[in-house]
This record gives C-alpha cells, sequence and structure tokens, in this order.
C-alpha cells in the first residue's frame, strides 16, 4: 500500500518520528476534540534524551499522555477474539474491520482517523488521495499498529504505576486541569478513568518495545565511522597526516615487461625480507633510488599531498607496520612503512540550547500551538515569563524537568528544522515556533562555542549521527517484521 503525505499535524505519516509513527489511533483525542486548546502528549524530544517518566535511562522515549478516545481491545485468542466493551465514543452499529492477533480494529476509530485528516488537510491546503484510498491506508496502519502492540504487550516489559501517574499529572497540566478535574472531565466524556490509565499504560509500554527493538538493529562499524569522519574532515579543511618511508625502485612508465617484471621481484623479495623481521632503514640504504636519510623517511605530510594510492595503502596501517603490496606509480615501484600518524583535529560549533515541545492532536492543533507558542515568545521577550519554567509546566519532552535544557550539542544530534532554526538564533534569543517531524517547538540558545574534539570524541559524534541517520530504516525494517509475524484477519461490514 503506498504511502501518503499528510499535513504536519497528522504524527502517523512522512512528517512522523518511528516512535510517532501509529500512535494517533492508540490515543485519539476525542475528549478535547469539541473542547479548546490546551491537550497534548509527551513525546521523543528532536534528539534522544532521558524522558520524563525514566530519568535514568536515556535511550528510552518519553511516554506519551494523550487523552484517548479509542484504543486497543483485546480478546482472548486470535482466530476467534469477540468484541470488547464498546468504548467512549463508539456509535451505534459500529463493527469490527480487522482482528490483529488479540487485537480488534473497528470501523469507528478508521472513520475518526479519516475525519482528523481531512479536517487536517483542509486547514492546511493539502492534497488527500480519494476517500476509498485513504481508509483503506488508514486501515493498514491501524493494522501496524495493533501488531505492534500486541508485541509490545507479549514483550514482558513493565511500566510502573508511578509511570502512570506521572504520564496523567501530564496530561492534566497540558489541559490546564488538576488530576481530580481532570477525571471529572473524562467521566463527563463516558471515558472510565481506570481504561484511561490503561491506554497510557499501552502507550508508554509501546514507546518503550519501539525504541529498544529498533536500536537493537542498527549496526554501526568501524568502516562507516572512518568514512563519515572522513567527509567531516574534508568539510572542515581537516586532513590526517602521515609520516611514512619508503624504498623506491625507479622504473619509467615505459620499461619494457621483462625490466619491470625484474624489479618487481626485487621489491617483493625487499618485502619478504622485511616480513621476517630486517631492518627497513638497512634496505632502505641497501636499494631505495629516493633520498636515503633518516630510514627513508618522507616526514609528516597532510593526507592531500600524498599520491592518493599511497593514501590508501597507509589507511588501515598501524604505526610500525609496512603496506602488504608493493605499490606501482609513475616514479617507480614503492614499499611503504607507516612511522606515524596524526588524525586531523576536527573543531565543531556546539550549541547549549532548550527547549518547549508541543505535539498537535485532534484536541490541539498545529496553528493553536503556534499560536500559544508566539505569545509564550513575546512574554520572555517582555520579561513576564521565564523560559525554564514555561518548560517545567508545559513541554511534553523529557527535558523538562530541567527546564527544557538539552545541554551541548554538536552538528546532527538534532532533527534538520530544529538545528536550523537554532543556528539562526543568538546567545539569549528565543525562535519563533518550529514546526519538525516531533511537533512544535520554542527554542532558546543559551550559548555557543568551538570545540576541538580529540580522536575519541570524533568517534563518539560519528556514531551518534550514523545512529540517527539509520534509525528510520531500522524503525521500517522491524515494523515490516512484526506485520510479517502478526495474524490479521479483515472482516466485511455486516450484510456483505
Amino acid at each position: 500500500m503506498s504511502e501518503t503525505t499528510f499535513p504536519p499535524s497528522e504524527p502517523c505519516r512522512a512528517t512522523a518520528s518511528p516512535w510517532q509513527r501509529g500512535l494517533g489511533a492508540l490515543l485519539a483525542l476525542a475528549l478535547l476534540s469539541s473542547a479548546g486548546p490546551g491537550a497534548a502528549a509527551t513525546r521523543k524530544p528532536a534528539r534522544t534524551p532521558a524522558p520524563k517518566t525514566a530519568p535514568a535511562t536515556p535511550a528510552a522515549p518519553a511516554p506519551a499522555a494523550a487523552v484517548p478516545a479509542a484504543a486497543a481491545a483485546s480478546a482472548p485468542a486470535a482466530p476467534a477474539a469477540t468484541e470488547p466493551a464498546a468504548p467512549a465514543g463508539r456509535r451505534s452499529g459500529d463493527y469490527i474491520v480487522a482482528v490483529v492477533n488479540r487485537e480488534l480494529v473497528t470501523n469507528s476509530e478508521v472513520q475518526q482517523r479519516v475525519q482528523r485528516i481531512e479536517k487536517d488537510a483542509a486547514r492546511g491546503n493539502a492534497r488527500l488521495p480519494d476517500r476509498d484510498t485513504l481508509q483503506r491506508e488508514v486501515l493498514d496502519q491501524l493494522i501496524d499498529e495493533r501488531a505492534q502492540l500486541s508485541q509490545a504487550r507479549e514483550s514482558g516489559t513493565r511500566v510502573d504505576e508511578s509511570e502512570i501517574d506521572r504520564a496523567v499529572a501530564n496530561v492534566a497540566a497540558q489541559n490546564q486541569l488538576g488530576v481530580m478535574q481532570l477525571r471529572e472531565r473524562l467521566r463527563s466524556e463516558g471515558l472510565d478513568y481506570v481504561r484511561f490509565r490503561d491506554m497510557l499504560r499501552d502507550q508508554i509500554l509501546l514507546e518503550r518495545v519501539r525504541e529498544r527493538e529498533v536500536q537493537s538493529r542498527i549496526r554501526i562499524g568501524d568502516a562507516e565511522i572512518e568514512s563519515w569522519l572522513v567527509e567531516q574532515r574534508a568539510k572542515n579543511g581537516a586532513a590526517t597526516e602521515y609520516n611514512v618511508a619508503q624504498i623506491l625502485l625507479s622504473l619509467p612508465e615505459s620499461a619494457p615487461p621483462d625490466v619491470v617484471a625484474q624489479k618487481r621481484q626485487t621489491a617483493v623479495a625487499i618485502l619478504q625480507r622485511l616480513r621476517a623481521g630486517e631492518d627497513f632503514a638497512t634496505l632502505v640504504r641497501q636499494y631505495s633510488d629516493a633520498a636515503k636519510d633518516n630510514g627513508g623517511e618522507l616526514g609528516l605530510r597532510r593526507a592531500d599531498r600524498l599520491p592518493d594510492l599511497f593514501v590508501e595503502a597507509l589507511a588501515p596501517l598501524r604505526p610500525g607496520e609496512v603496506a602488504p603490496q608493493v605499490l606501482r606509480s609513475g616514479a617507480g615501484l614503492h614499499v611503504l612503512k607507516l612511522i606515524e600518524r596524526r588524525d586531523a583535529a576536527l573543531t565543531v560549533t556546539q550549541q547549549h540550547a532548550r527547549h518547549i515541545l508541543l505535539r498537535p492532536n485532534a484536541g490541539l492543533t498545529q496553528e493553536t500551538i503556534v499560536r500559544r507558542m508566539s505569545g509564550w515568545k513575546r512574554q520572555i521577550e517582555a520579561g513576564t515569563a521565564r523560559f525554564d519554567e514555561l518548560a517545567r509546566q508545559y513541554s511534553e519532552d523529557g527535558s523538562a524537568p530541567q527546564g527544557g535544557d538539552l545541554g551541548w550539542a554538536g552538528p546532527g544530534q538534532f532533527v534538520p528544522e530544529f538545528e536550523q532554526a537554532l543556528s539562526a538564533l543568538r546567545p539569549g534569543s528565543v525562535s519563533d515556533p518550529v514546526v519538525s517531524r516531533f511537533g512544535v517547538h520554542l527554542i532558546q540558545l543559551l550559548e555557543r562555542r568551538d570545540v576541538r574534539l580529540d580522536v575519541r570524541e570524533q568517534r563518539e559524534m560519528a556514531r551518534s549521527a550514523l545512529r540517527e541517520q539509520k534509525t528510520d530504516e531500522a524503525y521500517a525494517e522491524w515494523a515490516r517484521d512484526v506485520r510479517a509475524r502478526a495474524y490479521v484477519e479483515l472482516r466485511d461490514p455486516p450484510g456483505q
């Protein structure tokens, strides 16, 4: 089924991160669909700091805290699933359209999501496929979500009651309500509080299992790290330096084959003697047609000042090692030994920022969030509000308890939209609301500095950037695997 690009306020498609895909239907916000702005959900930030509910586990994403209307329902067994008690908002005459393992997908859920997508598309003047195609794609998406939820429930992962309590408190705060007021609002909308907590538990559980499963699929090799660093050093005008010693057997390019063969035989014999432990400098004095001073060393030279074939041969060597093959250049045949390598220093600009994150949903549109954040920006600039206090009170990111502080970050650690807006700020200034695949951000730059990274720090930065690049692909692979293992039964409408 083809992938449709939905408007930015629909977090389940092209603008969504792997952690956001598929959560819209699981926790649709019917409670606030007719209410004013204020509801939102805790969500993975522009990078991956520790979540609100589990600060000791940096890799785990923050739990969602949204007020749901329809959630996954359980049945005794997949082949013989029975329809559960109708959740709040279920219209009379609703029916099951799909059974996924022990989970059910109902027609009302499909229609609710379709209507939300169409409403968002109309608001953003976005084009959608015809309604039949859209309904099929939404159903397919809901089936993926149910399959993932089923696996999460069977994984043995647990969610503590204290985590649910914090998620409930976050929902109440986002709706500008106390917890008891939230319970009253839920009751007035016909949604049982215990059921509401169970749905929050499901979403936290699903986020946690997704994070674990996807991260376990990402593999980053040393060659990838080196390639990434070479690219970054080239961008920064930096280059690795090599001190190499050589034994050169001069050989014109036009030399006849028999002369070439004789010279190569000599070079191979030299290489074999070196492998047997003979001294390189001694063989330089005996055979080399190049400078013989200092054991044939050329001195430290940038990689871009050495022949490409030298650099390629030297790259995998450790200091003291001899290149395993005889090299041929226009000057003749070369036997090389790496004396010293100085990896290029990489200087990067790091930025210390904090942010407030809100995610659009059925009860809180992107336009509403942008207006609210624009108001916050004016208050911060006027001195009538503090950025850190607003972040603690409203942000859905795991950095909220720290006032939205994201710490120091280098290039590639934020999504492009976030990083571009941050780079345009002066220290102390606040951005306009920024829309990314994670939601809407209000960003403040605290400090900026240039840092010279050592080799270990360079490799850590490379690994982090490569992991971010591979996350989407790893998520898609995991989602396909989960779907392939799931029991899926599609059902026709009653009477057909």
